[in-house]
């Protein structure tokens, strides 16, 4: 039918199968009453967010009577809060969306007030204002539109017609960065609610029946997702909030015990070595009685001398005669510092790879070369960057080095070698600054399409409460 064609007129009884493709419901029993001007949606977990000049509403729907462990997560802008009265005189203020209703082919945008409705026998009622020019009705009649069906919500086709709602997505991040503003614009540009939360302003209660994560004196709402962005000196309370969040069941993109495990260089070396991922023959002691031990465990100099805990090539030194490597190991064993002894791996020649991999792929890759006179190719300290093209022997390393510590996203380096593809460090919190502009690619987008594949709202099956009183969810 063209557009500017007047829509054919339907006739209703007093009871209709509908549809809100905008929600997600396919098939909906609605009541048809005309005393009511605005339609009413059965709706609970009813949670307002968004900013304030685009406010949204978030709710989820049970569209089966007496079907309380099937549950559709929905979103919508809101266009009005009004007070409405109930049949029975009560007066409740309610958010007010709008959405398409489809019947029979036909579909017009009407009005949807949400509340609570568990007690009616109809999961939604249609008011005047969804009628317009649209419907007829025939009062003592019912069902005079196509029956709909509710087995469409058991059949693999609710993930096709499943709408991309809105989500509201927690940044856990202590810097306004490149990385962090990137996260809040791009999630924003694809209608998402994005919330930075200093991760050190967070704290717990920490219990069996109702976990949950505070900030700021009041309880964090439910977030659909989380990102991590934590820092290196705060990894141990950074990752205890992760935790806490994954204990409520909120999908984190990185889990706290992968980015705890990358953190640890040693204990990340032997993760790399068991998983069988090539990376530069590494020593550790804690006080090796001859130095020189050490240093044939590794091979001949040169050699690198790292620091556990150094970032973005703080604490990392290259001795290039026997002699030299003996007075760092002993200097820094004087003062007492953990460090791992390596290969070096001169042909790489002060270059290295860092591969993104996002999902369980490498979205993109960028060789980094070192200042002038640094064998080190950190772009905090000088190095420049370019797009590179990649081996599929290095992809590969890259995704299993990824895969090794259970991370979504991680940013894998590696060195070029006679011998192959050598990881040097696998990072949980990869910056996007230096890979988008070298790379002309929007790597952040990438992430927001992982998480949404992971979040997308389906119709979630609950299983029944148990006899110890708990429940759980699964898709």
């Amino acid at each position: 039918m063209p557009d500017d064609a007047a829509p054919e007129t339907l006739q209703f009884g007093w009871e209709e199968w509908i549809s809100l493709p905008d929600l997600g419901v396919p098939a909906l029993r609605a009541k048809v009453d005309t005393g009511a001007r605005t339609s009413a949606l059965h709706a609970f977990d009813i949670e307002t967010f968004g900013s304030q000049a685009r406010p949204k509403v978030r709710f989820t729907v049970h569209p089966i009577p007496g079907r309380d462990d099937l549950v559709i997560p929905c979103s919508a802008n809101i266009v009005d809060r009004r007070e409405v009265a109930s049949s029975n005189g009560e007066k409740e203020m309610r958010y007010v969306i709008e959405s398409a209703l489809l019947v029979n082919g036909q579909k017009w945008p009407i009005e949807i007030t949400l509340t609570n409705r568990s007690t009616m026998t109809s999961r939604m009622l249609l008011g005047r204002q969804a009628m317009k020019d649209h419907i007829s009705i025939a009062a003592t009649d019912r069902f005079l539109q196509p029956e709909l069906s509710y087995d469409v919500y058991h059949t693999s086709r609710m993930r096709e017609v499943a709408p991309q709602r809105a989500l509201r997505i927690c940044v856990l991040s202590r810097e306004d960065n490149y990385s962090t503003r990137r996260l809040v614009e791009e999630g924003e540009k694809r209608g998402h609610s994005v919330e930075v939360i200093n991760t050190t302003r967070c704290y717990m209660a920490i219990n069996a029946l109702a976990p949950e994560v505070h900030y700021d004196g009041k309880r964090l709402p439910r977030f659909d997702a989380v990102i991590p962005r934590i820092g290196a000196s705060i990894t141990p309370y950074g990752a205890a909030i992760i935790r806490q969040f994954e204990t409520i069941g909120t999908y984190c993109v990185n889990g706290a015990a992968g980015i705890t495990a990358s953190r640890d260089k040693l204990y990340a070396h032997q993760i790399m070595a068991r998983a069988r991922i090539g990376m530069p023959n590494t020593a550790f002691a804690s006080s090796p009685r001859d130095t020189a031990n050490i240093i044939s465990l590794v091979g001949t100099t040169p050699l690198i001398v790292k620091l556990l805990e150094s970032t973005q090539g703080k604490g990392v030194v290259l001795a290039e005669t026997k002699k030299a490597a003996e007075s760092v190991i002993d200097a820094f064993r004087g003062l007492k510092a953990n460090f791992l002894v390596q290969s070096f791996v001169k042909e790489a020649a002060g270059e290295d790879i860092r591969c993104l991999v996002i999902g369980g792929k490498v979205v993109a890759s960028m060789k980094r070369t070192g200042a002038e006179g640094d064998f080190r190719s950190n772009l905090h300290r000088g190095g420049t960057a370019k797009s590179v093209r990649i081996t599929k022997e290095e992809r590969e390393t890259a995704v299993r080095a990824a895969r090794a510590f259970d991370l979504n996203m991680a940013g894998v380096d590696l060195l070029r070698s006679e011998s192959g593809p050598k990881v040097l460090e696998v990072n949980s919190s990869p910056g996007f600054e230096g890979i988008e502009t070298s790379t002309n690619k929007n790597i952040v987008g990438k992430l927001y399409e992982q998480i949404e594949a992971r979040v997308r709202p389906v119709p979630i099956r609950r299983r029944k409460t148990s006899t110890s009183g708990s429940a759980d969810k699964q898709t």
